[in-house]
């Protein structure tokens, strides 16, 4: 079978890994998983314990969970793309420490606003959770400028698995309307970029259940109830 890729929405963080798997040509199919109702059921804990997304089921039935273990398994998968490198280069060191900062301190900044859109809070307390995701964006900001440098891409030398994973948490800036991303004129270049990319339009389409023209290895849409079957087959 092929690789199935759990992922959530609407808005999911597993909108990167789409994005890489349509880059890399892989073959892959997807499971939409709703946000919150499926993705917190029994069901999905068999896919994954903690209940979050993405999840990569792979051919032989392990489950793989977390956007840069996913990652570096695509980019394991096709090195000399210039999606991913080999473990222990100068490239993948650059790659990891990019993808790291992306997940903590840019994914991060948006915690804050997310969790007081997501739950029940006082006033004082949405609009003082509110101001303090709103300058930790704004934070996250200067410091990817600062590490973009001038370039075109985040590694510099083409699309990598970095500027996929970059594009799924800065469109969420496009939902929660922080900054001006044309004060960061690097970063503003590079997302009007991505957005023409047919892996990105693709992920977007999909997201959206419009009609999705892949570029990529994709081979279908499968719902839960399948994806827990051919689990339990693999396993």
């Amino acid at each position: 079978m092929s690789p199935i890729l759990f992922y959530g929405v609407p808005e999911g963080c597993s909108f990167g890994s789409i994005v890489a798997l349509e880059w890399s040509g892989l073959p892959y199919r997807l499971c939409r998983v709703e946000m919150p109702e499926m993705v917190s059921t029994d069901d999905y804990a068999r896919i994954n314990a903690v209940g979050e997304t993405p999840s990569l089921l792979l051919e032989d039935g392990r489950t793989i969970s977390e956007s840069m273990a996913i990652l570096h398994h695509i980019g394991a998968r096709t090195i000399g793309s210039g999606l991913g490198f080999a473990q222990g280069s100068a490239d993948f060191d650059r790659l990891n420490q990019m993808l790291a900062f992306l997940n903590t301190t840019f994914f991060q900044a948006f915690g804050p606003l997310w969790y007081a859109i997501e739950h029940p809070l006082e006033p004082e307390e949405k609009q003082a959770l509110t101001a303090y995701g709103i300058a930790a964006v704004e934070k996250a900001h200067h410091r990817l400028e600062r590490l973009l440098d001038g370039r075109e891409w985040l590694l510099g030398n083409g699309p990598s698995l970095a500027d996929a994973y970059f594009v799924g948490i800065a469109r969420w800036n496009d939902f929660h309307k922080v900054v001006d991303r044309r004060q960061f004129p690097g970063l503003h270049r590079l997302y009007e970029r991505m957005q023409q990319e047919p892996a990105v339009r693709f992920a977007h389409a999909i997201e959206h259940r419009q009609e999705a023209k892949s570029s990529g290895g994709f081979r279908g849409e499968v719902d839960l109830a399948e994806g827990l079957g051919l689990l339990k087959q693999a396993a």
